[in-house]
């Protein structure tokens, strides 16, 4: 196996990935003791569970005010990443604003018209208890999501505000969609989408074949998930999306490839890229990447000697099914088109996913689970435990100390 304080040495200094603990899912395992590929795993189950909890709540009191002017959905990493699912599921036709809040408290304007849904998988982060008492102090409707027993939950009973309780057996960047169902309930609520029993299940069943597919048992040659964790590794990784859908995917990977592998890496909408960001495909990790290698270099390991970009593009259809306005989407088919060619002809090597599914729903999770399970195992190619991430813990005891329990 590979240490992680002083792993095998590649070229320029890096730490080559190992292949080979990917087929040993013996030692896989063992670098993996919080369980993450367990967690990850459980998506399907994830939805179920938690379609099942929210059901139980009564969220009529939401609706009975009738519309609201806009919906905030305040929260931080994958908690607040539910504000951009519900947004995407809702579509362009959302008849209100859907707006995500990443820091404490609420929007200045929030009032007493507005939806405030905190969402917090610990019941417990500073943004997300700020929010839901800023919500009920300036008389906005409040819908509180987060672990049972903290003090979200508390906080959402003094409120008189319904609250959806999902345990937590792991971490938060692996119960995204624990996180995520009980917001799309609130969002039915409000009348804002429309998710139906059916797009659940077969989101739950789609979770549950990816996640067979990706396995920890199945090799790489056969594994997606594994084989395109091979491919980035020792990668300078972009990933973009080329529709609103696949952006949230896009931006998912991003935060899963950071935490879970500590990987640098830029992800976001292929229209922005076009804009700017598709220069770095002639940047120095890109097409002049072969131009500045050492001239020493054995021939042989010209693709291995540098550092350089690997572009994941994640495609899909674009607008729901109900829109019928097509033409956005023949843009962003002929943008995914154009990026992949530029990388053909500047030897970037290029990944593409595309979303499968009926729904909205099934077609984002279509998009997520691969990449979810590519990141812990490029972790775990390096030698690294995806869930122990002593910089996350050293940053809320320094950033956070009362919160977090230390004095």
């Amino acid at each position: 196996m590979v240490n992680p304080m002083d792993g095998t040495a590649g070229v320029n200094g890096h730490r080559i990935a190992d292949e080979a603990l990917l087929d040993d899912e013996k030692s896989m395992l063992g670098n993996d003791p919080g369980g993450m590929l367990r967690a990850t795993a459980s998506a399907g189950a994830q939805v179920r569970e938690s379609a099942a909890l929210a059901a139980e709540v009564d969220l009529s009191m939401l609706a009975d005010e009738g519309r609201p002017r806009a919906v905030v959905v305040a929260g931080i990493g994958t908690a607040g990443l539910t504000g951009n699912i519900l947004a995407t599921v809702a579509g362009p036709r959302c008849p209100v604003p859907i707006i995500g809040h990443r820091s404490a408290g609420v929007p200045g304007w929030v009032g007493a018209a507005d939806v405030v849904i905190a969402v917090s998988a610990s019941g417990r982060s500073p943004e997300a208890l700020a929010a839901a008492e800023a919500a009920a102090r300036r008389g906005a409707r409040l819908v509180a999501i987060g672990n049972p027993g903290s003090e979200l939950e508390a906080m959402a009973e003094r409120a008189r505000a319904p609250f959806i309780g999902v345990p937590r057996r792991a971490p938060a960047r692996a119960t995204i969609w624990g996180l995520t169902i009980p917001v799309l309930f609130a969002g039915r609520a409000l009348g804002l989408v429309k998710v139906t029993e059916a797009d659940i299940a077969e989101t739950a069943t789609r979770l549950d074949a990816d996640a067979e597919r990706c396995r920890p048992a199945a090799d790489s040659f056969v594994n997606p998930a594994k084989a395109l964790a091979l491919g980035l590794a020792g990668s300078v990784p972009i990933v973009w999306g080329s529709s609103p859908l696949a952006t949230v995917a896009a931006r998912r990977f991003g935060d899963t490839l950071a935490a879970n592998a500590r990987y640098p890496v830029m992800a976001g909408a292929l229209g922005e890229a076009g804009r700017g960001r598709v220069g770095l495909l002639d940047g120095v990790f890109g097409g002049l990447a072969e131009t500045n290698r050492d001239i020493f270099a054995d021939p042989d390991e010209t693709d291995e000697s540098v550092t350089r970009l690997r572009l994941v593009v994640l495609r899909d259809g674009g607008l729901n099914p109900e829109d019928d306005a097509d033409e956005p989407v023949a843009v962003e088919e002929r943008r995914a088109d154009a990026i992949q060619t530029l990388a053909e002809r500047r030897g970037v090597r290029c990944d593409v996913l595309t979303a499968e599914g009926g729904s909205a729903l099934e077609r984002l999770a279509s998009l997520v689970a691969v990449p979810d399970f590519a990141s812990l195992y490029l972790a775990l190619a390096h030698g690294l435990d995806p869930m122990a991430v002593p910089a996350i813990s050293e940053m809320k005891e320094l950033a956070n100390p009362i919160v977090d329990g230390i004095a």
